[in-house]
């Protein structure tokens, strides 16, 4: 038994496992969740997740599920994806977006991430310069993954924390590839036409630069969460503003959050027929392939008319509501003087806030000298349980926040913004 303790003390495993780092969303989740369990009320705004009692799944595409299980849909689908659903997929691009993608330049697979994987897998060597703004969602830990060299363009509010052209100029010809979200996570907030256009243009003369037998500079580009604009926003798109940009972008979308069906695991990936035959074998041997009933129910849900335009009105509506009702009590305490700030929210189920409540003491004495204290002091005092811009690969120094709505009911809001009143005043 003790040589045995002993070997395990020994066990050695690859560099990248050993120094990987977990994430800081689910750290915080777990020590929120214990509290939960304590019977103490939290208002749990950090996990980007929905709770399906307040966000179901379209009635209509459950039963689709249902109906495919029972006729026995249950074996191995095409790597690639099902045709029905890469079929449907071409059809809704069209549609929605006046894009031009044929069914083998389009992947299935189980949800965003594994495209996400897959895209740097397909593209990306070791040693490649991976170019992202932050705060951002995983870029960092991907790139970690792929041993590649990260350059980190940090945003600012002034630009809604959503880099420009001139943010990314200065390492374009060191780039390999440039990962970009819009609507962002965490921000909530989106590309205007202008500043769209103005990094495609940068990428078409970088890859006009570069000579025949040099890889291009390609663009990721995460719009999982396009179809969820708020107000007069506007969602645009690389090819559609500059069709050059076919040659060198890969898509990443699918169901995970217009349908608020982040367990469905449904995702596609479009782009460049090479790259997309390329990812077909890479996640074929990884088999992350979503399930073959999700994949033809969803197909049929897609493709029926009316189905997804009725759902994603009632969907905007509800999301709407938390993430303008809290922007409205957060933005009255910073017209009553807290050391708050807040953006409008233009997408997506994020509201980009800032508790900008360095160096104030408690009513114990204890100064809040780090933003980690800050976050300790909201979840203990004020009941809320947010996301700091640090866990999407920000400096540790800034004071912004993610806050998520996908969990929220309405009905807890004026309750949750007197808490947060009552927490900052306690301050001096």
């Amino acid at each position: 038994m003790t040589n045995t303790l002993e070997m395990n003390k020994e066990l050695k495993v690859s560099r990248i496992a050993e120094n990987i780092i977990g994430s800081e969303i689910i750290k915080l989740a777990a020590e929120v969740n214990e509290k939960i369990k304590q019977g103490e009320k939290i208002y749990n705004l950090t996990i980007g997740d929905f709770n399906p009692k307040l966000f179901p799944i379209p009635a209509e595409l459950k039963k689709f599920i249902v109906e495919a299980y029972e006729s026995d849909e249950t074996n191995y689908p095409s790597a690639e994806g099902m045709l029905e659903l890469r079929k449907a997929v071409s059809q809704h691009l069209k549609n929605k977006l006046g894009l031009d993608y044929t069914t083998d330049e389009i992947i299935i697979s189980a949800g965003a991430r594994p495209l996400i994987y897959g895209t740097y897998r397909s593209l990306i060597d070791a040693g490649d310069t991976i170019v992202f703004p932050v705060p951002s969602w995983n870029n960092n830990h991907y790139s970690y993954l792929f041993d590649a060299k990260s350059i980190y363009v940090e945003t600012t509010s002034a630009s809604n924390f959503m880099p420009s052209a001139a943010d990314i100029k200065p390492h374009v010809q060191k780039a390999s590839m440039i990962a970009l979200c819009s609507p962002q996570n965490p921000s909530g907030t989106i590309f205007t036409k202008e500043q769209l256009e103005e990094i495609c243009d940068l990428v078409l003369e970088e890859n006009n630069r570069r000579g025949e037998n040099e890889k291009p500079l390609y663009l990721m580009y995460d719009q999982i969460y396009w179809e969820l604009t708020l107000g007069n926003s506007v969602h645009y798109n690389p090819v559609s503003l500059r069709p050059a940009m076919k040659d060198y972008t890969v898509f990443i979308d699918g169901i995970s959050k217009s349908l608020a069906a982040t367990g469905v695991r449904v995702g596609w990936a479009f782009g460049p027929k090479k790259v997309m035959s390329k990812m077909k074998s890479i996640l074929g041997h990884v088999g992350a392939w979503a399930p073959r009933a999700e994949q033809l129910a969803t197909a049929k849900y897609i493709s029926t008319p009316g189905l997804l335009d009725v759902f994603m009105k009632e969907m905007k509506t509800k999301v709407s509501d938390r993430l303008q009702g809290i922007y409205k009590g957060l933005n009255e305490l910073k017209q009553k003087g807290l050391k708050i700030d807040v953006i409008v929210p233009q997408a997506a189920i994020y509201l980009t806030v800032q508790f900008n409540l360095l160096g104030l003491k408690t009513q114990q004495g204890t100064t809040l000298s780090t933003v980690r204290d800050i976050t300790a002091y909201l979840l203990n005092e004020a009941k809320i349980a947010i996301v700091p811009f640090y866990a999407f690969g920000t400096s540790e120094s800034s004071t912004w926040y993610r806050l998520s709505v996908g969990t929220c009911k309405t009905e807890d809001i004026p309750g949750m913004v007197e808490s947060i009143k009552k927490a900052i005043e306690k301050l001096s």
